[in-house]
């Protein structure tokens, strides 16, 4: 019947399929979309945050990184292109990124992927993003994620205070009055001892 409708209309047969193809891609939903290992931590993980954090499973680098090298843009955004982390957990009020949380299953143990890691890693950093890595495990125990999502925090808020610590001696520096000796912006300071 295709084969007169498409003579009826013109149209070649091979056309007539192309078309047909084209009509109706060959897509369909796969079987599952978390792993069993990640469907098991995201049960876990939803029943620990609760209301206050919202999870977004599988999440692209290139959603929630910008690249700040505008002279070299293209290859930056290469690299994060492909790139995703396995949950991103976010503040439910604002939808800021809080964490990062990568699973950790047998396939980190090879090169190519350990490179990717230290890489993925590296930028989350720089971007003050904490990332927890998490071996897979058939239970999880949320005392001990508890434990490693609070001390991710804190060093997160460590490197904060000491960046931020960082510019204001920057600024202070940059508008310091120089030394009339050496040229050199002098630096003010406080004696620790005496009334000074």
């Amino acid at each position: 019947k295709k084969g007169c409708l498409a003579a009826l209309l013109g149209v070649k047969p091979k056309q007539a399929a192309q078309m047909a193809e084209a009509i109706v891609p060959p897509y369909r939903l796969s079987a599952q979309f978390f792993s069993p290992a990640e469907a098991n931590f995201f049960r876990v993980l939803k029943q620990m945050v609760g209301e206050s954090l919202l999870i977004f499973p599988k999440v692209s680098l290139k959603e929630f990184l910008s690249v700040t090298d505008q002279k070299n843009f293209q290859s930056h955004y290469n690299r994060i292109d492909r790139k995703h982390v396995d949950f991103l957990l976010c503040n439910s009020n604002t939808l800021q990124p809080v964490f990062a949380i990568e699973l950790d299953d047998s396939s980190h143990r090879q090169a190519d992927r350990g490179q990717r890691d230290v890489f993925v890693e590296t930028i989350l950093a720089k971007a003050g993003l904490p990332l927890v890595r998490i071996p897979v495990r058939a239970s999880y125990n949320s005392q001990e994620l508890g434990v490693l999502f609070r001390n991710s925090m804190q060093n997160r808020e460590i490197r904060v205070a000491a960046q931020d610590n960082s510019n204001k001696i920057a600024d202070a520096t940059k508008n310091a009055p120089l030394c009339p000796t050496h040229g050199i912006p002098m630096v003010l300071r406080t004696s620790r001892h005496g009334t000074n």
